[in-house]
């Protein structure tokens, strides 16, 4: 059954508990003022309540609950001419479509620079261009438009030039562009300043003069917007009179994937590109998508976090070890034979990058309890020569993870130049400091946002960037330290977490960035079973005192205070916090927990 959280307030500790396993303290997510909305959403349109608390929760307030519940497209989609030079680069790709022109594509080599590649792409194919689609080698190209690839791209037939997922910074590249005569026009998402390079057209939410409210969406969203503008421009220069107009709606798969793997606030248009997107993709249309969801044994309809742990892992890791290209050609591929042959090819680079990442993930481990050990930094700085630069991001995001502070993982070259990756933890702008340092020339370059960013450093400047890191930031990761929380949607028994309970949850999704997953507590029950199974993964049956169990798992959590608390703990009783999904292994639906966080009821506060 589900019942409400004892004396649940806005803030107030949920079930005592205000020093978990994993040191959080375990607060009701819920404030008053959303207790009284969700009220009010369970009257006004018959809603469970446990469905109008998930909503009131996330921001949704009365009269917008019938359509959060039922996003659409057609509701939630901005003209796309809302958008600063959206409709110039309309029609200059539009003149392009019916002059025949030679265009390329160059795309960033993560999977939001994939997908937006792939869709951009496929529209131009059914509209009868040949684009060829170029994505930098991370190492020897690095991030975004370069002059030598301009060039290339140039002498190969290319007289337009089309960015995505990047460009909006690239002021060099592009004064080679003009300088050949090679056309521009970008759209992109990051953010940027004032000062912009001269193009064609530049399309980018997040220009500071641009109003349209559009900032959240990830490059492939951005993408779709113009084709839709471009869909409109083409309609209506009468090229579909003797043609069938292309099936926008078809690309709304790679939209979703981009989406959810750049990590976006899944609210607003996002949302409604998710919804969607998942609907296109259990469908099976996309050869690509097909055979990725094969070979990563994704099992039941098509979920976010599929999207996000399963597909966009493996896409990724062309572009982190491998040649970077591979995604965008696997999304675009119309074979079956061919694409199954990529995405093998993809898998086995992902396995590659998990033996990699495994390795450099202890040597930086080791290098993190020294530092800790000596100084006990509020940044964690490692690095190596012998470590790949296209997994440093990955290995700074486990540090952040285990040490509940900013971490850095930095791959050194044989001259001493570093390549960086960071990640934050909530309440510290780590984008915001690294700029601070770049202007200090503390750093060769560097740039990024609040929770992650990037970095080319000279090893001889290692310790005074440390020491400026730490100088500066020690105050903030003091402070957000203190606030560890674990924010709870309700309280269930095993025998509440049902199927069925779960696709009345459904009706709120998709979750994830800016969209949380729903958290709920299960108090005192008993660890029936635990053990390690996989990669260190922690498998788990609860015990209600009614009798009934539920299946849980713990992610990677042999060597974490959670996991080590259930295996030290079998028979007994805990509280254990996490967040449920349908389990379709074996083809028989079933419920199962993923725990975040456990306690021992004997040792909370009451």
């Amino acid at each position: 059954m589900i019942f409400p959280i004892p004396s649940a307030e806005a803030g107030r500790l949920v079930l005592g508990v205000a020093r978990s396993a994993n040191d959080n303290a375990w607060r009701e997510r819920l404030t008053e003022a959303q207790a009284l909305a969700a009220m009010t959403i369970a009257q006004r349109d018959g809603l469970p309540d446990v469905l109008a608390r998930v909503m009131a929760a996330r921001g949704v307030v009365a009269e917008q609950a019938a359509d959060f519940l039922n996003p659409s497209l057609k509701t939630l989609m901005p003209d796309p001419s809302s958008l600063v030079a959206m409709d110039a680069a309309v029609v200059r790709i539009a003149d392009a479509v019916q002059a025949g022109t030679s265009v390329a594509i160059f795309g960033d080599y993560d999977v939001d620079g994939a997908t937006s590649s792939a869709v951009l792409a496929t529209y131009l194919r059914w509209v009868g261009l040949a684009p060829v689609i170029h994505i930098p080698d991370r190492i020897i190209e690095g991030y975004g438009p370069n002059g030598p690839a301009i060039e290339s791209l140039y002498e190969g037939g290319a007289r337009l030039l089309i960015t995505v997922d990047c460009g909006s910074t690239s002021f060099e590249a592009f004064e080679t562009a003009k300088h050949i005569g090679l056309d521009v026009v970008v759209i992109d998402h990051h953010q940027v300043g004032e000062e912009l390079p001269h193009v064609q057209s530049l399309v980018n939410p997040n220009r500071q003069d641009d109003l349209s409210g559009q900032g959240h969406l990830a490059a492939v969203g951005v993408t779709f917007l113009f084709l839709v503008g471009l869909n409109r421009e083409l309609r209506r220069r009468g090229v579909f009179q003797n043609r069938q107009q292309p099936d926008l709606m078809s690309l709304l798969d790679m939209v979703a994937l981009g989406t959810v793997c750049d990590v976006v606030p899944l609210i607003g248009l996002n949302r409604a590109y998710v919804m969607r997107g998942l609907d296109v993709m259990s469908r099976r249309a996309n050869p690509g998508l097909s055979a990725l969801a094969d070979v990563a044994r994704v099992n039941g309809p098509p979920a976010p976090y599929h999207l996000g742990f399963l597909l966009g892992p493996r896409i990724n890791a062309g572009g982190r070890i491998g040649d970077a290209a591979l995604g965008a050609r696997l999304l675009t591929c119309a074979q079956p034979d061919e694409a199954r042959g990529i995405a093998e090819r993809l898998d086995m680079l992902n396995q590659e990058r998990q033996t990699m990442e495994a390795t450099m993930l202890l040597q930086a481990d080791a290098q993190a309890v020294v530092s800790i050990d000596q100084d006990d930094p509020a940044v964690l700085l490692t690095g190596s020569e012998d470590w790949h630069p296209g997994i440093v991001g990955l290995i700074a995001s486990r540090l952040k993870e285990a040490y509940r502070r900013p971490a850095f993982a930095i791959a050194f070259d044989a001259d001493g130049k570093g390549t960086g990756s960071g990640r934050s933890i909530q309440g510290v702008d780590l984008g915001k400091v690294v700029r601070r340092a770049v202007d200090m020339k503390l750093l060769i370059k560097g740039g990024g946002h609040a929770m992650a960013a990037g970095l080319t450093v000279e090893r001889a400047k290692l310790e005074e960037l440390t020491a400026f890191f730490n100088e500066t930031l020690a105050a903030d990761v003091e402070e957000a330290s203190s606030k560890r929380e674990l924010k709870v949607d309700g309280a269930l028994t095993a025998t509440g977490a049902t199927v069925d309970f779960l696709q009345l949850l459904e009706k709120a999704g998709p979750y994830g960035a800016g969209h949380a997953e729903p958290v709920f507590v299960f108090p005192s029950h008993r660890v029936k079973f635990a053990d390690v199974v996989g990669n260190g993964h922690v498998r788990v049956t609860l015990g209600a005192g009614d009798g009934s169990t539920l299946k849980a798992i713990c992610f990677k959590a042999e060597d974490k205070p959670h996991g080590k608390m259930l295996l030290d703990n079998r028979g007994r009783s805990l509280h254990v916090a996490g967040t449920l999904s349908i389990d379709t292994w074996q083809g028989q639906p079933k419920a199962q927990l993923r725990i975040l966080d456990v306690a021992d009821p004997q040792k909370v506060r009451i």
